[in-house]
Parts: C-alpha cells; sequence; structure tokens
C-alpha cells in the first residue's frame, strides 16, 4: 500500500492540463479556498506543480523559480543555472562551496553528487522552501552537505574565511533579495573567499532591485568582475574573482572547457566563449571611460 503523500494535492487551477498542485497544507485544507488565493496569487507559500513530466517551485502562478525533471532529477533543467556551474572553469576542485538560496535544490543536487570532495553548506531564509526539499529529491544532510534555514548575508558574515566558490541564487516572490543587493554583502563575500576564490550570483527578476550591482561588485573586487547573459532565460550571471591580478588563459580555458564538457556533460565552450566575450567587452568599455576622463 503506497504511502500517503506528505504534501496536499489536488489538479492544478491554472490549466487543466497542467497536471497537479503539492502544497504545505494540512488534508483536511479546503481545495476550494486554495484554488481561490492560487488564482488571485494570495497564498503566501511556496507551492510545486507537478505536470507527470517536470516539478516546479512557485512564488506566485507566473514565475518559476525551478524546474527538476523527473526522469533526471539531479540534472540542470534550467539554462542559467547550467551557466553559473562556468566556475568550474576557474575553480575545478573546490573544496568549499557556500550557496545562499536553495530554491528546487538544483544547483545543490548537482554539486552534491557531481563534486564528491567538496563540502557545501546552503543557506535558505524561508523554511517553507526547505519543507519542499523532498518533492525535489535534494539528499538529506550528510558529512558533505548541511542545508539550513538562516538568512545568507549574516551567515557569510560570521563564516570562516576561505571559501572556494560562493553561489548565490536568492530570490523572494518579488525578486533578488534585498538583504544581498548591497555594498557590505559583496565586501563580505571579498573577505571571506579563499585567495582564488569565485563568486557567482545570479541576476534575474526585475532589474531595480539589483541595478547597480554591478557597479558595487566592480569597486569592491577591483574591476575583477565578468558579467554574462543568459538569454534562454533572460538572467545574467556574475562572476567576480577574489585573486586582484586574475587575469585568464583564453587558450589554456578553452582545452580545459572542452574536458569539463566531456566530464559533467555541460556546454563549457559556449560558456566559455560568452564569458570571454564579455570580459574583452568590459575591458574595452573600461578602457574608453578612462580615455575619457
Amino acid at each position: 500500500m503506497p504511502s500517503p503523500s506528505p504534501w496536499f494535492e489536488m489538479p492544478s487551477p491554472f490549466d487543466p492540463d497542467s497536471g497537479r498542485v503539492l502544497m504545505l497544507e494540512p488534508p483536511w485544507a479546503s481545495a476550494e479556498a486554495l484554488r481561490a488565493q492560487l488564482l488571485d496569487h494570495s497564498y503566501p507559500k511556496p507551492f510545486v506543480i507537478d505536470d507527470g513530466e517536470r516539478r516546479y517551485l512557485h512564488f506566485d502562478g507566473r514565475l518559476i523559480q525551478s524546474a527538476m525533471n523527473l526522469a533526471a532529477p539531479n540534472a540542470l533543467d534550467v539554462r542559467y543555472t547550467q551557466k553559473m556551474m562556468s566556475f568550474l572553469l576557474f575553480q575545478t576542485r573546490p573544496r568549499r562551496l557556500l550557496l545562499i538560496g536553495l530554491g528546487g535544490g538544483s544547483l545543490v543536487k548537482f554539486c552534491h553528487y557531481r563534486l564528491p570532495a567538496t563540502h557545501m553548506t546552503v543557506l535558505e531564509n524561508n523554511p517553507d522552501v526547505i519543507a519542499l526539499r523532498e518533492a525535489f529529491l535534494v539528499p538529506p544532510d550528510s558529512p558533505n552537505l548541511r542545508v539550513q534555514e538562516g538568512d545568507g548575508a549574516e551567515y557569510l558574515e560570521r563564516a570562516e574565511k576561505g571559501i572556494d566558490v560562493l553561489l548565490v541564487d536568492a530570490f523572494d516572490r518579488t525578486g533578488f533579495a534585498p538583504t544581498l543587493a548591497n555594498r557590505e554583502f559583496f565586501k563580505q563575500a571579498h573577505d571571506k573567499l579563499a585567495g582564488s576564490g569565485v563568486l557567482v550570483v545570479n541576476l534575474a527578476g526585475d532589474e531595480q532591485r539589483y541595478a547597480g550591482l554591478t557597479d558595487v561588485a566592480m569597486e569592491v573586487f577591483d574591476h575583477q568582475v565578468i558579467v554574462f547573459p543568459v538569454r534562454e532565460d533572460d538572467n545574467h550571471v556574475l562572476l567576480a574573482f577574489r585573486n586582484p591580478v586574475f587575469e585568464p588563459n583564453w587558450r589554456r580555458l578553452r582545452d580545459l572547457a572542452k574536458e569539463l564538457r566531456a566530464k559533467y556533460g555541460l556546454d563549457f565552450p559556449l560558456f566559455l566563449d560568452k564569458i570571454e566575450r564579455s570580459a574583452k567587452l568590459g575591458a574595452a568599455r573600461r578602457r574608453e571611460m578612462e580615455r575619457r576622463h
């Protein structure tokens, strides 16, 4: 006899063909009342839509926060998450990785299973998102994986130095997490990274929520910043490097990108092409600004 679902389930109200909704509600909850809240976007908790092929994390009925392919639950199904893994071009064997923002756990699962020697700590400030981790098959905590509730900026302030990779993929229902959209957070990130550490930030949602962050990162990281587009998702990924004399060897990186593609199944040569193009364009713009001043 199958065990009862740990979530309240009902048909999706958004589209008759879009499957079912999984919600953090008791079995006796009113489906009619929940349906009304979902449709008028007043439902206050995150929820999951399962269409039989994929599960999607939503904070409301409009934007998809995360997606999981049920046939390949540990794969990176959304393009921007693949491009966030571009840090492997610059940190091939990270020992300490801090991720701010659990979401549907795509990055957690990929890093946990594909980088088994890496110790990963995940900060998520919404307990309801953590409560849905089983819906996205996020593995339980282990010696190399710890998921905890808390504010990422506050945790980083207390963290020990020497973080090899800091991934930031943190959003609420209105966009980029406001506690991270400031100079102090970037200063803490710079101070807590290892000498060759990399900061990776997913920039998405309302651009006003993260407007100016690129300039702040440029100032804090002494212009060792590359921002490249994820046109498929209308996102941008920001890379910031702790090393003040960071200077990519693009020819060597192209060889490494091919090796990483063979190892991880992601299109690292394409990622590198976009990173190199953005880096050279940014450098040209800075030279032009310096010439004018």
